[in-house]
């Protein structure tokens, strides 16, 4: 498959691109630091804005199979990039027939009634409002084959490959681990239109995944 990926420079998206180049797919990697990203036979730099209208969007997607949400701004650019960029790209995508769209989101982003109770939480607020609306337009404003990830802190370390899904309460994930469910779900059909909470478990991902 041709994968477009927003935010192809971010911690999780490297590991995400490690994993489906070698299942064989080709990636655009779409970033405005594109220049960073070194060209191979499957990885295809792409300067790419979330700051761009949804034509401009449209125009650059076009002729790929499925679409990466994998950007952030880390706090300093929330509404232009965490949400309204995300919303332009789902809507770029409905506008060129692509129905393949997942992305990276925040655990609970959708339950802001979690927020105060979860004490990782307390502090991104802000961060979890962003998300809330871009998850609440793809669930309920696109048609769009869509899967949300919503992984726990994030951690740098070394992945287990184990997963709880859906837990009740906050934890963490390794990198490689959240990179691995994102890659996985490309071609699950069980997890079109579904939104996924995670956190490090004792269930093996694939097995974890099949059950959804």
């Amino acid at each position: 498959m041709k994968i477009f990926i927003a935010g192809a420079t971010g911690r999780v998206a490297k590991c995400v691109i490690e994993n489906l180049t070698a299942d064989g797919h080709t990636v655009y990697c779409c970033s405005r630091h594109a220049g960073d990203l070194t060209e191979t036979e499957r990885i295809k730099p792409v300067n790419f804005d979330l700051h761009f209208n949804k034509n401009e969007m449209a125009e650059i997607i076009k002729d790929t199979d499925a679409v990466y949400f994998l950007a952030g701004s880390r706090g300093k650019d929330l509404l232009q990039t965490d949400a309204f960029g995300a919303v332009k790209l789902m809507q770029a995508c409905e506008q060129v027939g692509i129905r393949r769209f997942i992305i990276l989101s925040s655990i609970f982003a959708l339950e802001p009634e979690k927020w105060a109770e979860e004490k990782s939480l307390q502090n991104i607020t802000n961060y979890n409002i962003a998300k809330f609306f871009a998850d609440n337009y793809l669930v309920t404003n696109t048609d769009l084959d869509y899967t949300i990830i919503q992984p726990s802190v994030l951690k740098e370390e070394e992945g287990t490959g184990m997963i709880e899904v859906d837990p009740d309460h906050d934890g963490s994930n390794p990198i490689p681990d959240v990179a691995r469910v994102l890659s996985s779900v490309l071609t699950m059909e069980n997890t079109f239109k579904k939104v996924i909470k995670m956190r490090s478990g004792d269930t093996p991902i694939a097995a974890a995944l099949s059950n959804i």
